[in-house]
């Protein structure tokens, strides 16, 4: 009995975090969930219905409703990359299939603006639906997050980017330092006058180019440094990155959203090449000055990798561009919403009710896993998401036969950007909410589902039969098919590639 005793408090000392935000084995990082830990219907929620929205509540993380046991619960740090799916479609359009080890379901479903309600003031909505992908009890369950778009014409604060640019050897292929000098003069026509930026380069060695300059009376100023940029030596994102941050530090602006950029194609071949160590130099600069990392990503050969890594340590995210459209998406669009914050330290949790769910699955977000007991541990990194952005989570989800009632409820958790105060806000869905089939549903569902279903046939390396395929997995003809006729009824442009996407793919896998 000692012994067994003994053993059992040794295995609960190792499941437990060590608070550095990545998940443990109790519970968190599973890619399936089942058990037979009786747990009840969460008792969390503040909505109630099929895609009900949560009310907001803030205030001291005491006045938050209780979690749930493990095993039933999923948590992750929300994310907004989108860069593995923007690489894909690159190699794709090239006729090569892309590295299964590069592909990340979750930024191919959340390349899609997806059409949920937006909260009033800061924070997040919440909605859950679904529908059922086939005869055997399982479902396609979509969790959406939405953040208030800011209104047209409205005030933010003054941004202060620092530019991180590599000009290494690698960057002189078309469509690397090109289309990284086209977009950057494009960015500075667009900032405002009270906006600053500092412009680092970097090969074997990292030079400031231009030190924090307001754009006011300067841009020709910039766009000159701009053009003069030319490849040259070797990659050393470390270098580019310390002396960046620095840069950063140097120029930081009181009442301004300090940034720093990465535009790389992440090849490193010189300095230090792990991006933990690269971080690790800069951590200070970090967490006193609340600095993120945003990464651009450039080039048919990339290192997805390292690039991912930095962003998810770095407190950011990552995109990549190919074509000027793309660049222009980036610099006028994407850029400029994350100048502004809605949310800091995001994270999502989900409690599947054992009376009705027998299994269940997240859909990606493998890296971005929390351990459960962490999703009210403030200290622990969750996601930041600017305004008007959309986040969605796919689970594939059975249901016990006969199981009715409660399915899920769904919460997500952040502090507020100036004041770092806790808020929470939840969703939940129904047994009823699944009976419609996933094929009939709408439009935005569906999307998200062949995101999601062409991002796991990607992962299947080609010839090797489908190991592990999503539970109600379409043949990439009949994709090809769905994707189309989304592409034609939603008249999508961003639909339209998609659908490109998934027919290139399966003429490849022919």
């Amino acid at each position: 009995m000692a012994v067994i005793l003994a053993g059992g408090m040794l295995l609960t000392g190792c499941s437990a975090s060590d608070g550095s935000g990545s998940a443990s084995d109790g519970g968190a990082g599973k890619a399936w969930g089942d058990g037979p830990v009786p747990a009840p219907a969460p008792a969390q929620s503040q909505a109630t219905g099929e895609g009900a929205q949560g009310e907001q509540r803030d205030g001291d993380e005491r006045e938050f409703a209780p979690t749930p046991p493990p095993d039933y619960l999923s948590t992750f740090a929300l994310d907004v990359d989108t860069a593995s799916y923007g690489f894909a479609r690159r190699t794709l359009a090239e006729g090569r299939l892309p590295d299964p080890a590069t592909v990340r379901p979750e930024e191919f479903v959340n390349s899609f603006r997806q059409d949920y309600p937006q909260p009033e003031g800061d924070g997040f909505t919440v909605t859950v639906d679904g529908a059922r992908t086939d005869s055997t009890g399982w479902s396609l369950v979509r969790v959406g997050l939405a953040t208030r778009a800011s209104a047209a014409g409205a005030e933010r604060p003054p941004a202060a980017l620092t530019f991180v640019i590599d000009i290494s050897g690698s960057m002189a292929e078309p469509g690397r330092l090109d289309l990284v000098r086209e977009s950057l003069g494009i960015m500075t026509d667009q900032l405002r006058a009270d906006d600053s930026v500092a412009l680092v380069t970097f090969s074997d060695e990292a030079e400031t180019v231009l030190p924090m300059t307001r754009l006011g009376g300067h841009r020709e100023r910039i766009h000159s440094v701009i053009d003069r940029l030319e490849p040259t030596d070797s990659t050393n994102v470390e270098a580019g990155i310390r002396t960046g941050y620095d840069t950063a530090v140097q120029g930081l602006r009181d009442g301004a959203t300090n940034r720093v950029v990465l535009l790389s194609d992440a090849l490193a071949n010189t300095g230090e090449t792990s991006a933990d160590a690269i971080l690790e130099r800069i951590a200070d600069a970090r967490r006193e000055h609340g600095l993120t990392l945003f990464g651009v990503g450039v080039g048919s050969q990339y290192g997805d990798a390292l690039m991912e890594r930095l962003a998810d340590k770095g407190d950011g995210h990552t995109t990549y561009v190919s074509t000027i459209e793309d660049a222009r998406t980036v610099f006028c669009e994407q850029l400029p919403a994350n100048i502004e914050l809605r949310a800091r330290d995001a994270k999502a949790q989900v409690a599947f009710d054992p009376e009705t769910v027998e299994q269940f699955r997240l859909i990606g977000y493998d890296n971005r896993q929390v351990a459960d007991e962490d999703f009210r541990n403030d200290r622990v990194d969750g996601g930041e998401v600017g305004p008007g952005h959309t986040v969605t989570a796919l689970y594939a989800v059975r249901t016990k036969p006969g199981g009715s009632g409660h399915v899920a409820t769904a919460s997500v958790r952040w502090l507020d950007p100036d004041s770092r105060a806790p808020h929470e806000a939840s969703g939940q869905i129904e047994s009823g909410a699944l009976d419609g089939s996933l094929w009939q549903a709408g439009s935005g569902l569906r999307v998200a589902a062949v995101a999601a279903y062409f991002a796991d046939a990607l992962r299947t390396p080609a010839g090797t039969g489908r190991w592990d395929p999503l539970p109600g997995a379409p043949s990439m003809a009949e994709l090809v098919g769905q994707a189309e006729e989304l592409a034609y009824t939603t008249r999508d442009e961003a639909v339209r590639g998609l659908a490109d996407a998934v027919r290139q793919a399966g003429r490849l896998r022919a």
